[in-house]
């Protein structure tokens, strides 16, 4: 366990702050924020994480003007580690994309290459990029989260703070799939809203459906980036007796022409970026 103090939010963040939105290209407009900032709380070991995955990032408002001047658009897909030591930010994500848009490149690969480097600098590790031009935009088709829906269930919500004493379990074994469409929580900075789609699977002992379902509603009154929303339930889903073998999948709405979707597993691979309906 880590035990050290946490440390506290950059000083300099432009989220939440009125700034002017700039044409060229400029890539200190890219800010990290330390993961160790919630990990630490959480007393999640950084040498030692307890899951593997990605942060996927989908950006449907990229363009640029190739070497004549002509507007390019397409459709930016990048992978940060959960490894790295920072987050990106995402209104400083948005704001240095738009330093694209008139900024002339020779090539995609050219645009590729520059993103590779500016996010890799600024998540402290090595991000992948991958742009996709119009031809190519059928790749990124709905397809729903699957799994079993739990947001039918009639309960009664008394509490909108996370608390995992309410989750229960039985003594059965199981292997499932369980999908939520009412995740919701707020910016650590802004409080707007920051709306989900979650997908957990795990193989254990089965977790009440309706304790599950209190839980992650507990979550609408919180203040976290989502990528330290994911890790907090995925943390006290795998604190669960009898928890094996844990995938926690959180697909965000799009902000800024930008959705955030983190992945983290103890036991599998990360899924394809196929974007759900209200994404």
């Amino acid at each position: 366990m880590t035990n050290t103090a946490s440390p506290k939010l950059p000083e300099n963040l432009s989220l939440g702050q009125a700034v002017e939105y700039e044409a060229f290209y400029k890539p200190e407009l890219l800010q990290g924020v330390p993961r160790a900032l919630s990990r630490q709380q959480q007393h999640i070991d950084e040498q030692n994480l307890p899951f593997s995955g990605i942060d996927t990032w989908t950006g449907y408002e990229l363009s640029w003007l190739n070497a004549k001047g002509k507007p390019q658009v397409g459709i930016l897909e990048c992978h940060v580690p959960v490894s790295s030591a920072n987050l990106i930010e995402s209104k400083s994500f948005k704001l240095y994309l738009n330093s694209f848009n008139q900024t002339r490149f020779e090539s995609r690969q050219q645009v590729e290459t520059t993103l590779a480097q500016d996010l890799t600098a600024c998540a402290g590790e090595s991000v992948q990029v991958q742009v996709f031009l119009p031809g190519q935009f059928d790749r990124f088709a709905t397809r729903e989260l699957q799994g079993t829906v739990i947001d039918d269930l009639d309960i009664e919500i008394s509490s909108y703070s996370p608390n995992p004493l309410l989750l229960t379990t039985t003594s059965n074994a199981v292997s499932e799939t369980l999908v939520s469409h009412l995740l919701k929580s707020n910016c650590l900075i802004t409080s707007q809203p920051d709306w989900a789609s979650i997908q957990i699977r795990y193989q254990g002992q089965a977790i009440e459906h309706e304790s599950l379902l209190r839980y992650l509603i507990g979550f609408r009154q919180h203040n976290e980036f989502h990528e330290q929303c994911v890790e907090r339930i995925y943390c006290d889903l795998l604190a669960l007796p009898g928890m094996q073998k844990l995938t926690v999948l959180a697909r965000y709405t799009r902000r800024g022409g930008l959705d955030i979707n983190p992945f983290r597993s103890n036991f599998e691979a990360p899924y394809p970026n196929y974007r759900n309906a209200r994404q």
